[in-house]
């Protein structure tokens, strides 16, 4: 599924990102790889999010979202 798709609360196993590589490499850097878990804190109508990815939280924008696939723990 999307992540944009993603339910507040629910933790997500990031699969793959389909995104230029200049987006992967700076998700790379924030800690968002294949495999990393992260926990849906916060889904805006706009389609921004806010995640928590190994402690942290990001916000990311929609076009973000829309081209992140995740699988539910």
């Amino acid at each position: 599924m999307k992540l944009n798709k993603g339910v507040i609360g629910r933790l997500y196993r990031v699969e793959e990102a389909a995104l230029p590589q200049s987006m992967k490499r700076r998700l790379a850097v924030l800690g968002m790889t294949n495999g990393t878990d992260l926990e849906v804190m916060n889904n805006k109508s706009g389609g921004t999010m806010v995640v928590k990815i190994r402690g942290t939280r990001f916000a990311l924008g929609r076009h973000i979202t829309e081209n992140v696939e995740v699988t539910a723990l």
